[in-house]
């Protein structure tokens, strides 16, 4: 590698062209600490300082493999291998009028050893630190203080691992492996934080307006985990407005006594709970009802006839009233 290129402001080595402090797209600035290469933005305007090799694949692509066709990656590189060797190599630069090996016999003991290890590419994002101290990445939490909650980070996401870095100054905060299953907190216990925040006040509201059960079960969940365990009650106090409160208060209650402490689970108990009720209402009712014979208070049949015969005695006793 050399040590020092002139980039042309293309956007894949320049995001932001300026004559004084140009800034560079950082993983082509990663690339470069890798190699051990200075870059130097050209200047607009000036196509003297540009290099006068800038188009080698181009003139791969158009001279050595146009209208080619391979079976194999090793066949296209044994095949381009000869071509440089015979053909590019030897040729005659149509800028500089000199024979392309003997410039690069020239510039060779200037050129830097290649690196042992290869460059490992990322991907950057940025995300805001939550008040339980964690940044949120594929569904997954990542600690990330000393950055301070609700402060904006930069996330550049590499293959097996994460880094954490200052958004204006980028230095590195913290390093994490990625971890593959959603919903993995990489946090450590020390770092957990159990003093309630406005947003676990106001959750444990909400679960209170939905029952004793849910309220209790929010504050236990609270307890055993501390503020990452926020996102078990923002599901909870969640159930509410797609399922009846009563059967999130039952499930709670259900989850309370079996010492279930899953958001998924106490989502099954609900969602059980609301296919028995749907199918209690979905049961027709019978077409003859059961008439109850014997109850306290249902006199005996022989009252009722003693009743009438004594009323029928009262009304033949009575005078009979002569309409003239």
């Amino acid at each position: 590698t050399t040590h020092y290129v002139v980039l042309d402001n293309l956007k894949e080595g320049v995001l932001a062209p300026d004559l004084y402090e140009p800034e560079l797209n950082p993983v082509y600035a990663m690339v470069l600490r890798h190699y051990g290469v200075v870059a130097d933005p050209a200047r607009v305007r000036d196509p003297n300082r540009k290099g006068t090799v800038e188009h080698a694949i181009g003139h791969t692509q158009a001279t050595a493999l146009k209208g080619k066709r391979f079976e194999s990656l090793e066949e296209q590189n044994a095949f381009l291998e000869h071509w440089e060797t015979r053909w590019a190599a030897p040729r005659i630069h149509g800028s500089t009028r000199r024979q392309v090996e003997a410039m690069y016999q020239e510039e060779r003991p200037h050129l830097q050893a290649l690196p042992i290890s290869g460059v490992q590419y990322f991907k950057e994002a940025q995300r805001t630190v939550c008040d339980d101290t964690c940044i949120r990445v594929d569904h997954s939490s990542y600690a990330a203080r000393p950055a301070r909650i609700g402060s904006r980070v930069l996330v550049r996401l590499f293959d097996h691992y994460l880094e954490i870095r200052e958004l204006g100054t980028q230095a590195l905060i913290r390093t994490h492996a990625r971890v593959d299953r959603p919903g993995t907190v990489v946090l450590p216990d020390e770092e957990r934080l159990f003093n309630p925040s406005r947003e676990t006040r106001a959750l444990l509201r909400q679960a209170q307006e939905i029952g004793v059960a849910a309220h209790q079960l929010c504050q236990t969940l609270f307890a055993a985990e501390g503020r990452v365990g926020q996102r078990k009650l923002w599901g909870i106090v969640g159930l509410a407005k797609r399922y009846p409160s009563r059967l999130v208060e039952q499930a709670c209650q259900r989850a309370l006594d079996e010492g279930i402490q899953s958001y998924k689970r106490i989502k099954a108990l609900t969602e059980q709970l609301t296919t028995q009720a749907l199918e209690q209402l979905n049961t027709p009712a019978q077409t003859e009802p059961v008439l109850t014979q014997q109850h306290p208070l249902i006199r005996d049949g022989q009252d009722y006839a003693d009743l009438f015969t004594l009323g029928a005695q009262q009304s033949a006793s009575l005078p009979l009233f002569n309409e003239d």
